[in-house]
């Protein structure tokens, strides 16, 4: 098979190479995909790089935990009948060496989540990683009816997915985004009142829409940076589900946390209890196929062209997801 693949960590033109890998078979209890769209998160360019500490567990990886395709053979255990099936796959890098960055990648069938026909493929290939994560950020604790929930840096690929279960999740929903041209977005994505950190003031401004009342939960894009904001918007038992920092390790004010009874849920998303991930498919499948989530692509980049697309996917952020035709 084509494939792309890393044998030690660096900066993605320096060690990022394509060529062909023998074809996987999969095993018991898991399916092989021919993956149409692989997707690119952040989560793979740290992996790639060795951010936030990390090693390389492999000595050959093939990235991308996400993607999307068609299951064309399956492992003793799974019902054939699956074979045809159009799915989203996700984990597929997850304590495992080979991801979607090749025309087959190996998941367990339960990682193999069925896609409607009228879903596209450059939709569900990037889902996993942010999506299961914007669905625990939301969920973590229960259901949010009525709910008044924060949602930071609310156009990234986490945000984008928090905006969109929380809202589905019948919450109240208010989402903060960088510039006063990105609200209209947010708003289209979701939330029900956006507001733009360029403004200032943020805790005022989130308190004048709610009335005073305060927030319920907050998913959290920067831990460091809106501490104070949050400690001062958050009801006595709230709720800071974050899944990013700024600051590798920073200053946690463990009174004034105390005193309100605030829960920090802190979130990594290769180790979510499975039954939470199972959850968080069914649901993010369900906001794909009603429109209610929409990811927009900034750019499709063929696999030849994975260290170009890996270098976009750094830069990208708000402005769309990074994928690779494969």
């Amino acid at each position: 098979m084509r494939a792309a693949w890393y044998d030690r960590q660096g900066p993605a033109r320096e060690v990022l190479e394509v060529g062909e890998l023998p074809d996987p078979w999969p095993g018991e209890g898991e399916v092989r995909v021919r993956v149409s769209v692989s997707g690119i998160h952040v989560g793979d360019l740290g992996k790639r790089q060795g951010w936030w500490g990390s090693t390389m567990t492999f000595s050959r990886v093939v990235p991308h935990g996400d993607g999307a395709g068609v299951i064309d053979a399956v492992g003793l255990g799974v019902d054939p009948s699956r074979i045809g099936e159009r799915v989203w796959v996700y984990l597929a890098q997850s304590y495992r060496p080979f991801g979607t960055a090749a025309e087959y990648t190996v998941v367990p069938a339960r990682h193999a989540v069925p896609l409607p026909a009228g879903v596209p493929y450059e939709q569900a290939a990037g889902l996993g990683i942010p999506g299961i994560t914007a669905h625990r950020a939301i969920f973590g604790d229960g259901p949010v009816t009525g709910q008044r929930v924060l949602v930071t840096g609310a156009l990234g690929a986490v945000g984008r997915a928090a905006l969109a279960v929380a809202r589905r999740g019948d919450a109240i929903v208010i989402a903060t985004v960088r510039s006063p041209e990105q609200v209209e977005h947010a708003l289209v994505a979701g939330a029900h009142h956006a507001l733009d950190t360029a403004g200032g003031d943020m805790a005022t401004r989130i308190l004048d829409y709610t009335g005073g009342e305060p927030i319920d939960r907050v998913a959290e894009l920067a831990f460091d940076a809106n501490m104070a904001t949050n400690l001062e918007v958050l009801r006595n038992g709230g709720v800071i589900a974050t899944y990013a920092t700024g600051a590798a390790e920073p200053t946690v004010p463990y009174w004034p946390l105390g005193f309100k009874n605030i829960t920090v849920r802190f979130l990594s998303n290769d180790d979510f209890p499975e039954a939470a991930n199972e959850a968080a498919a069914g649901e993010l499948t369900s906001a794909l196929v009603a429109g209610d989530l929409r990811y927009p692509i900034a750019a499709r980049l063929p696999l030849a062209e994975i260290a170009q697309a890996h270098e976009l996917a750094e830069h990208s952020s708000a402005s769309g997801r990074i994928v690779l035709d494969i």
